[in-house]
This record gives structure tokens, sequence and C-alpha cells, in this order.
């Protein structure tokens, strides 16, 4: 029998407090997804679910009888979270689905496990494991574990139909922890779907999209989103950009020790146009921080051949170093990837390497004059005073930042 006993997360006092509450008279209580997937995938474990035959009011009282916090996070679905220890642990009862349109599901609960099982979408996501750590499986996922194969239950079709968010899930769980060639069905099936994700909410798809591309490698998912025409779908900015960049982009993450960064990803299959990623940052409805990445990046000034550390700095101060910084990297990348064959490269690799260290660490310098500094002079307040301010600061930084404040104050006494 395979098990998770022997897991850390699975000895946690808490964990083992919520088997005892739920197991009790009559009702049964097992983790479920995640937790057991990653265990057996020699993976860390984040967030533990679990699944009950107990309705959501039942569990809820007997969580206040216990003096165990519970938040009513999803009741009318049957979620519950339990708070022990400030750690949250979602309990879901059994459900089946009565109706679905593609985005929605009409649940009813229950209590049969395989009912329960066959619901789910991904086999790997469908493993129980009860209080004794023994994993039951009810839908075949052991062995797709095993082959690391990400594959519907049952028909990958009306697994597909049933919730059309489904297409990226495969996607994306098949980034995380598939292996070889995607489950024929399942691409057939997401293919044939793809025009019915306009149906899904822009937050859904964004978010499906973010983590698939925070994926270690998801080079080999994007390869078969854009066989299949989900990814032109979804991103049609890509459609003619093209995915060639990501091996390089991947292998430069791994040579200098980047974080995976799903924004930097992205910026490497969609064109620099600042019109059109203004247009995709309103449809994915990304984050005003998200949208004001790819605007730094679609406005960073293309770097000549050769720059000296000055002029560097003072383009940094210009244009801000988050955008520069983005183009730095993706230019790293692709004449890194280039110079495995062709050796005259790497003199332009180590040069952008020190642009971009030099940007990571550059701190942009504080003009010392204000515009109280103007109006102390005499002159009213109004345009003028930052026309003045204005040109005071460009003279500045064309010096390279060397003027201190009392240069600065004759400069400004000079100019009225």
């Amino acid at each position: 029998m395979t098990s998770v006993a022997a897991e850390t997360w699975f000895s946690a006092p808490a964990l083992t407090r919520i088997f005892d509450l739920l197991n009790a008279d009559g009702g049964e209580v097992r983790v479920v997804g995640g937790a057991v997937r990653n265990s057996l995938m020699g993976l860390a474990v984040a967030d533990i679910d679990m699944a009950t035959t107990l309705l959501p009011q039942v569990v809820v009282a007997r969580a206040k009888s216990a003096g165990i916090k519970a938040v009513p996070t999803g009741i009318e679905h049957g979620t519950v979270t339990l708070v022990i220890d400030g750690k949250p642990y979602e309990i879901t009862t059994l459900r089946r689905d009565v109706e679905t349109d593609g985005r929605h599901a009409e649940v009813a609960f229950g209590t049969d496990w395989t009912v329960d099982a066959e619901r789910r979408d991904l086999t790997i996501n469908a493993l129980y494991a009860d209080a004794k750590g023994d994993v039951i499986d009810l839908v075949g996922g052991l062995a797709d574990v095993e082959k690391r194969n990400i594959r519907f239950i049952g028909n990958a079709s009306e697994r597909v139909a049933e919730d059309y968010l489904r297409v990226l899930r495969f996607f994306r769980f098949f980034a995380h922890y598939g292996s070889g060639r995607p489950d024929a069905d399942g691409l057939r099936a997401c293919a044939q779907a793809r025009s019915k994700l306009s149906t899904l909410s822009a937050e859904r798809v964004w978010s499906e999209l973010k983590k698939l591309l925070s994926a270690r490698d998801p080079g080999r998912a994007l390869l078969w989103m854009r066989t299949s025409g989900v990814l032109s779908e979804i991103l049609p900015e890509s459609e003619k950009w093209g995915i060639d960049a990501i091996p390089g982009l991947i292998a430069a993450e791994q040579a200098f020790g980047w974080q995976p960064d799903p924004l930097l990803r992205l910026a490497s299959i969609v064109p620099p146009d600042a019109e059109r990623l203004d247009a995709m940052a309103k449809r994915l409805r990304l984050s005003k921080a998200e949208a004001v990445y790819f605007t730094a990046w679609t406005k960073a000034p293309r770097l000549p051949a050769e720059i000296a550390d000055t002029a560097f700095d003072r383009l940094l101060y210009r244009n801000g170093d988050k955008g520069i910084a983005t183009s730095l990297r993706l230019s790293l990348a692709s004449v890194r990837q280039k110079a495995e064959n062709d050796p005259a490269l790497l003199p332009e690799t180590a040069r952008l390497q020190r642009l971009l260290t030099r940007s990571e660490k550059w701190q942009k310098p504080v003009f010392p004059l204000t515009g109280a500094d103007v109006l102390a002079t005499g002159i009213p307040a109004g345009p003028r005073v930052g026309e003045i301010l204005g040109q005071l600061e460009e003279k500045w930084v064309d010096g390279n930042f060397n003027a201190d404040r009392a240069t600065l104050v004759a400069r400004l006494q000079s100019t009225v």
C-alpha cells in the first residue's frame, strides 16, 4: 500500500486533531489533491486540502465545539476552512455535479468517494490519504504520478466541457508535473475547446497563465499550447512573435541564478509594442504593477553597442532601471544562447552581464533642490518653478550628478 505517513506534514498535531475530530461518530475525512500528489512526486507540500463525508454545517459545529476557528470560505460549495495554530486547512464536503455550463457548477453534497473523485479534473489531483496515511486511488492516479502523465479523469472532452478553465489547468499541470508528450486525448479535447476560453473571466485566464509561466521550465507546455492553438487564443500577441526565446531564457535563469519570473517570461514571447501590450494588460486585467512592468519595458531605450558607465547611469536616471533591466535580461539570454555556436559573441555576453549587474545595484541619486528652493528666490508659484527646476536637474544629470547642493543653489541664483 502506497503511503504518505512518513511525510513531515502528515504528522503535524493540527492534522491529527482534524482527523480525530471529523472521523468520529460516522464521519470520515481524508487529505486530497496537491499534498498527496506532491508527496508522491518528492515535491514540497504547501497547502493541505481535505475532503469529508460530513456536511459543512456539521464541520463548523464540530470545530466550534472543539475550540477550533471555522471560516465559511465557500460554504455554499461545501468548503470550510479550519484554522489551527495559524495554519489553514480547507475541508470540503464530498460533491457531485448536478449541472454545469462550462464556467459554473451546481453541486449536491454526498458521501460517495468514487463519485467525488470522478468529478475532479485530473487523475493526479484525485488521490486521497486516510488517517493512517494510506493512499486511496479511485481513478488511476498512482500510475499517472509514477509516469508523470497529466490525464483527465474519464472522458477528456466531458471533463473540459464541465469547466473550460480545465484547458489551461491541463497545460499548467503539464508544465509543473508532466513528462514526455501530453496525453493525446487531453490535448485533443483542449484543442477542440480552445474557442470556449473566451467565455472565461480575464482574471481566471491570467491566473492560470501566470502559474504556468512560474513553472521551473514551461517551455514544453507553451510549445503544445501553441501547437493546439490554445496559446494564440489567450495570447494573440504571441502568434507571430513565437516562443523561441523561452529555451534560452530558461538556460540563462539557471546559469545566472535568476528566480523564475512569469512577467519576464511573458515579455520574451510578446513583441515590445507599447500599444499592443497596453491592450493585453487591459484584456487580461493585469494589476497596475504588472501593467507598469510592460510599459517600462516597451519604453526602455535601445542601448548603443558601447556605452560608458556614466552615460549608462544617466540613462537609468532618465528612464528608470526596471524596464532597462528587463531588456538587458532578454538580450543577455538571447546572446548567450547564440554564443553557444558563435564564440565571437562571448564578449557581448560579458558586456550585457556587466550592464545588468550595474542596473541591479544602481540606486537613483536624489536631486538636491526642490521647488521650495526656487520659491525662496522670489519666483512666484506656477509653471516657471518647474521649468527652472527641470533645467537645473538636466544640467546636474549631464554632469553625472556631481554638483552638490551649494553649487546648485548658486546656479539657481544666477538663473533668476
